[in-house]
């Protein structure tokens, strides 16, 4: 049975093979939950499956950043020009 280890600041290394069979890497987020199995507290590991933003929502941080404003005729003229200068006009 492997065994696990916590540090001073209560920080814990898995086995490699924990790892793989959680299929979790570096960085990875682990979820924990408690039950009573046979009157004793039983602590169960798994992956969590977190939430991601939409990808929509990840670039509002670089449109912090824009020069000015987007807007539907500044989109549709930049795609234009993109494709004239792919086209070779």
């Amino acid at each position: 049975m492997p065994l696990i280890k916590l540090t001073s600041k209560r920080q814990a290394t898995f086995p490699a093979e924990v790892c793989r069979q959680l299929g979790v890497s570096p960085g990875d987020t682990l979820e924990l939950s408690a039950i009573r199995h046979r009157a004793e507290a039983v602590w169960i590991l798994k992956a969590a499956k977190l939430q991601r933003p939409s990808w929509l929502g990840c670039l509002s941080k670089y449109a912090k950043n824009a020069p000015e404003p987007w807007s539907r005729e500044r989109h549709g003229e930049a795609t234009a020009r993109a494709m004239a200068k792919e086209s070779g006009k």
